[in-house]
């Protein structure tokens, strides 16, 4: 439960959803710390505080190449949170399929 709790307060930034999201896209190879600031118009040290968040809630990891530092999604932590949230979904019975409607002339 603790590894619940930083994970989803961690996410519960809007910048540091849009980092998560953008290390998963980019799977295990990661992203250098520039190349993320860049992207997504973050300046240096907000992106660095953001992802000492991340990195405390264990949903991503750095990794150090030649003079740049590889930010890439914890796949383990994520899956973990996943399944924790998932394990008691409709209180321990199946869900079974769930439609969504977004077209509101169906709705």
């Amino acid at each position: 439960m603790s590894i619940a709790i930083k994970a989803l307060a961690a996410l519960a930034h809007e910048t540091r959803l849009t980092i998560f999201r953008m290390l998963v896209q980019a799977g295990e190879s990661g992203v250098p710390a520039g190349q993320l600031a860049k992207e997504l118009c973050i300046p240096n040290a907000t992106l660095s505080f953001h992802l000492k968040e991340l990195t405390h809630a264990e949903l991503v990891i750095a990794r150090q190449e030649s003079r740049f530092i590889y930010y890439s999604a914890n796949f383990t932590t994520m899956n973990a949170l996943i399944g924790y949230l998932t394990e008691n979904c409709c209180a321990g019975t199946p869900c079974g399929n769930v439609e969504v409607c977004c077209d509101e002339k169906n709705s």
